[in-house]
């Protein structure tokens, strides 16, 4: 069995995966103030149209990003 990784971008809605990395330091440190750790299960929401920011369920809440900061967010199954 292979674990499949992906950036938090990439889910599509209702798809879930878990926090392995975040490939920014000043991103992590925010996301990680949040909640956004490694090993803390994330489900895509919803999407804004055109490129706009995604909104994922993380830790009791929803917390919206630009789509540029979810790509840094990297998740495995």
């Amino acid at each position: 069995m292979s674990i499949t990784e992906k950036s938090l971008a990439e889910l599509r809605v209702g798809e879930k995966g878990t926090i392995r990395t975040i490939l920014d330091e000043d991103v992590s440190v925010k996301l990680f103030e949040m909640g956004c750790l490694p090993g803390v299960e994330v489900r895509m929401c919803c999407r804004a149209p055109f490129g706009g920011p995604v909104c994922f369920a993380v830790s009791g809440y929803h917390l919206s990003l630009r789509k540029d900061e979810a790509s840094l967010v990297m998740l495995h199954d």
